[in-house]
């Protein structure tokens, strides 16, 4: 199984902000100053956005490209896929995505609203959720 990577959707005031940057791109990368150790397992895995505490969809993983600053790219499809909302602590950079991922949300299946993450953590924590 490929390994994913989670990272902050630093920017966007809402998931429909993270909506329009995939819209009509015929490429879609994410500059990062590190490669990750385990990259080549990285691909045909997944990049999970994180917004408000919230992992909320995720781009899939089509490679790595080195840019002439010694920086990278993650090269993802430029598509972006809802996923079912899960608490996740914000993090710089990116993490390897630890546990099983979140599952796709499913045809007509909507966001809806979600919990704020610090609250969903909290009732995590004691069960209720």
């Amino acid at each position: 199984m490929p390994l994913s990577l989670t990272k902050i959707a630093f920017g966007a005031k809402s998931y429909d902000d993270i909506r329009e940057w995939f819209a009509n791109r015929p490429r879609m990368a994410v500059n990062t100053r590190y490669r990750p150790t385990r990259w080549e397992e990285c691909v045909g895995g997944s990049l999970f956005w994180i917004h408000e505490h919230n992992i909320v969809a995720r781009s899939p993983i089509i490679g790595f490209t080195e840019q002439d600053n010694g920086r990278w790219f993650i090269d993802l499809e430029p598509k972006l896929i809802a996923v079912l909302p899960r608490p996740k602590r914000a993090h710089q950079g990116w993490r390897y995505l630890k546990g099983e991922p979140p599952r796709d949300l499913e045809e007509g299946e909507e966001l809806g609203d979600i919990l704020p993450g610090k609250l969903a953590n909290r009732l995590l924590r004691l069960g209720l959720i």
